[in-house]
């Protein structure tokens, strides 16, 4: 009989789903943080909440620290399948005390949960708090999954990641798209779309009353405008354009199939979130809020909070505006906006998704050309491709622990020539290859992926 250890160890494995292989050994010690990145940013007034994320452009992978100038009171709420928290039963205790110092969002599955305690940390090292019982950080979190088949590495966002972010948190300022702890998300597994997501964010005040919401989208369903359209999405085949979650729920279960399409009559993933508000409010209420918000965000990620999601909302109150000044919001009303917020937050999220090579027919690479890309490049300790010159064509073939895109374990696949060095592998998810110093770059760009020959 197994002992009890071994059972939940199983269970925890399970939840998680925890990739295969190891990582590098000693890798990331010479990883270096980017701090604060990214060009499309949300600008607001609001002191007394700084944001700071950092990443690992190696990985891709990163961090997002909320941190509040004050201690703030906190709430939470957990929808799906397979959530990975930290301190969460602290905040369903209902204490009316101010204790959140920071609300920490990771990649790295369960290993980027070591981001939110070391936020806390940073906090005592810095000499902000102490190891006095009345006067120690608290810092709660939650991690998005990263890792499998959207990048080549198990590179995971660790303590002196997440204290560069904090350390680097700023006020009013933060990143949207794929960044920070956004910087590998991805929505829309669940129906085969399979698009890079991020992280959004949107605010708003009314009076004296100011809403903050924030989410890292890496929901298994699809995101949804306003309109009811699928924002983004790989499509099938004959999908009907536009494509709408109505036509796709519809079809249940076979849109979910390869080859589908809808009837001519008929029109591992998780997403975090925080709202803040600078309203004070008690504990019953902020918790309420929290259902609330989290509830409405079913509006725009459908399907939501399945069993392989793993969806977590934290609900701030700042406490800078009492309830009885004038404008203030009754907690009916600043529930209903902002869910509309979140909303916006969620949109927000969705970057530019890159664009596929077109092959070049009409071009013919040198065989000394290809010879000079031939060759073996190793992305990680699980990732391999061997590159070959076969009858005056390229082809790859991934050798290592996991395929490498759409380049398979399997069997080799052609690389279909666009320009000097640049060649592509057609299909739903096409890839992008590029050849340029030694080495190999799988999607170059934002996303890229870079073996060594």
């Amino acid at each position: 009989m197994r002992t009890l250890r071994q059972s939940m160890t199983a269970l925890l494995l399970a939840a998680v789903t925890v990739t295969s292989g190891s990582a590098l050994a000693g890798s990331q010690d010479s990883l270096q943080p980017v701090v604060n990145a990214g060009d499309k940013k949300l600008q607001f007034d609001w002191p007394m909440l700084e944001i700071g994320t950092a990443e690992y452009a190696e990985g891709p992978t990163g961090v997002t620290v909320f941190r509040f100038a004050r201690r703030a009171l906190g709430a939470v709420d957990v929808r799906g399948g397979g959530p990975g928290t930290v301190n969460t039963d602290y905040l369903r205790l209902g204490y009316n005390a101010p204790e959140v110092d920071t609300v920490v969002f990771s990649g790295g599955s369960w290993y980027g949960l070591e981001s939110t305690t070391a936020a806390a940390t940073a906090l005592k090292d810095d000499g902000e708090r102490s190891g006095n019982w009345d006067n120690i950080s608290l810092s709660v979190g939650a991690i998005i999954y990263d890792f499998g088949d959207r990048r080549l590495n198990e590179i995971y966002p660790d303590k002196r990641l997440a204290q560069a972010a904090l350390r680097g948190a700023q006020p009013g300022v933060f990143p949207l798209g794929a960044q920070g702890a956004g910087r590998s998300a991805r929505t829309g597994q669940f129906f085969g779309c399979n698009v890079h997501s991020g992280q959004g964010g949107a605010f708003r005040q009314v009076g004296p009353v100011k809403i903050a919401a924030f989410t890292v989208v890496n929901a298994f369903g699809v995101v949804t405008d306003r309109d009811g359209k699928v924002v983004a999405c790989n499509p099938g085949a004959n999908w009907p354009q536009p494509l709408r979650p109505t036509d796709l729920l519809a079809g249940m279960p076979d849109s979910r199939k390869p080859g589908w399409q809808p009837p001519k009559e008929a029109a591992r993933n998780t997403t975090v979130s925080l709202v803040v508000v600078n309203q004070t409010l008690e504990p019953a209420l902020l918790q309420r809020i929290a259902v609330q918000v989290h509830t409405s965000m079913a509006r725009g990620l459908q399907p939501f909070a399945t069993e392989y999601d793993g969806d977590v909302l934290y609900a701030i109150s700042t406490g800078e505006v009492d309830d009885k000044t004038p404008g203030a919001l009754t907690s009916v009303d600043l529930g209903v906006i902002a869910s509309e917020v979140m909303w916006d937050a969620i949109l927000s999220s969705v970057p530019e998704q890159p664009k596929a090579f077109q092959p070049n027919k009409r071009l013919k690479v040198a065989a000394a050309d290809l010879q000079k890309y031939a060759g073996e490049y190793k992305f990680s300790d699980i990732v391999s491709v061997k590159v070959s010159a076969e009858d005056g064509k390229l082809v790859a073939q991934a050798t290592g622990a996991r395929d490498a895109f759409a380049i398979k374990k399997a069997a080799a696949v052609e690389l279909q020539p666009v320009a000097p060095g640049d060649f592509t592998v057609p299909g739903r998810y096409p890839l992008n290859v590029r050849f340029a110093d030694g080495k190999l770059i799988l999607n170059p760009g934002h996303w890229q992926q870079i073996g060594v020959k």
